[in-house]
């Protein structure tokens, strides 16, 4: 073997080693089956933070549904916001975003968004189980989806989310990049859905413009004849990361 061909197989080697560990965001639609009839999936982050009292209070009232993930940091220091949602299990599936916000990629010093993901694979297994403790003592129904802090994974990661017996949920319309984007920005994101779409959104950040700007949008869809769906309702697809408004 020359020196050359040597030097290109370690470049490869180190290449795919990479890929593997390289953060993705999974991307889902509702299956197939799930798309009849205009559904789309409503999932709301509650991070940590704050509760968005009024977000949550215009989705109550107008009887739309929607699919929460909260973690444990949140649910400890927001009592008023889980006796809500708690007041309304008929229309808000709760699940698992985990115990504290760590991002499930796996390796010291690794990073996503510049928030340090875990050490180790029992740091990780830790995060998504006490998380998802949390729920079932809290809301007296045990997750079956998790939702990791950023929504990006690497390929190790979702194995062990896999093997602790949870479904990776992913999204395909990102309505309020985080609960940074104006008004007006976050109703023209919605104004592209289609049948079969998952929003992401975020119910955390009571000083933002995702209350307004989601109320506004919303509505309009449910005018448009668009059903609300919630993820324990319902199976999700992976797709290509061909679209993200």
């Amino acid at each position: 073997m020359t020196k050359h061909l040597l030097a290109f197989i370690v470049v490869l080697t180190s290449m795919s080693a990479w890929a593997q560990t390289r953060p993705i965001e999974v991307h889902d639609r509702l299956a197939a089956e799930s798309v009849g009839a205009k559904r789309v999936a409503l999932t709301l982050d509650a991070c940590s933070g704050r509760f968005d009292d009024d977000l949550i209070e215009f989705l109550i009232h107008d009887h739309i549904p929607a699919t929460i993930f909260a973690t444990k940091k949140w649910i400890e220091r927001n009592p008023v916001g889980v006796a809500v949602i708690k007041a309304h299990l008929d229309l808000f599936d709760v699940e698992d975003h985990g115990e504290n916000h760590i991002p499930a990629v796996i390796g010291a010093g690794r990073k996503v968004y510049g928030i340090p993901g875990e050490p180790d694979v029992i740091h990780l297994r830790r995060e998504v189980t006490e998380g998802a403790r949390a729920i079932s003592a809290t809301f007296g129904v045990a997750p079956h989806w998790y939702r990791g802090a950023t929504a990006e994974y690497d390929a190790q990661a979702i194995d062990e989310i896999g093997k602790l017996g949870y479904k990776v949920a992913g999204f395909s319309l990102n309505a309020d990049e985080g609960a940074t984007l104006p008004r007006l920005a976050i109703e023209e994101k919605l104004s592209h859905i289609r049948a079969g779409d998952v929003i992401i959104a975020h119910m955390n950040k009571p000083a933002s413009d995702s209350a307004e700007g989601l109320s506004v949008a919303l509505l309009h869809l449910v005018t448009k004849g668009f059903v609300f769906v919630r993820l324990d309702q319902v199976d999700l697809q992976e797709v290509p990361a061909t679209r993200l408004p």
